[in-house]
């Protein structure tokens, strides 16, 4: 994919002086990078979507080929904290030779959810995504009615 050559650049009409100059930066920062620091940084994390409503919120997490026993996720004075440790080992053993591979890797993804309530938080992890739902605390009605003299 770094080899494809972008045809939609953005136009901007206001700043053409500045183009050439955005397009050198989004190069640079594009997984094409040749150093791959952007894909190597990518495979390292996973990707977490989080949506509100009134009552609660719920956190979807894309772990692809993780198991339920890699998972550990913890929430702490409403930091939501998904961490996975993988530790992977095959060996092959054929013939005159021996064949080991080891994996091990370890990603974590933490949020702040400023209300959550940490009494009923529920997660299923589904077809590599993990769902979590996390119940909001009842907000308190503070509101006080002040009388005029």
């Amino acid at each position: 994919m770094a080899g494809l050559v972008p045809f939609n650049r953005r136009k901007d009409i206001v700043t053409p002086g500045f183009e050439d100059f955005r397009n050198m930066l989004d190069d640079f920062f594009s997984d094409g990078w040749p150093f791959g620091f952007r894909r190597n940084f990518a495979a390292d994390t996973f990707r977490l979507d989080v949506q509100e409503d009134k009552n609660e919120y719920i956190v979807e997490a894309e772990l692809p080929g993780v198991q339920k026993s890699d998972i550990n996720i913890t929430l702490d004075e409403g930091k939501l904290t998904i961490a996975v440790v993988k530790d992977e080992k095959v060996e092959e053993n054929e013939k005159n030779y021996i064949h080991r591979e080891r994996r091990f890797s370890s990603m974590s993804r933490s949020i702040m959810l400023t209300d959550a309530d940490n009494k009923g938080v529920k997660a299923k992890l589904e077809e590599g995504v993990l769902h979590i739902s996390v119940p909001k605390k009842a907000k308190p009605d503070n509101t006080i009615v002040i009388d005029i003299e």
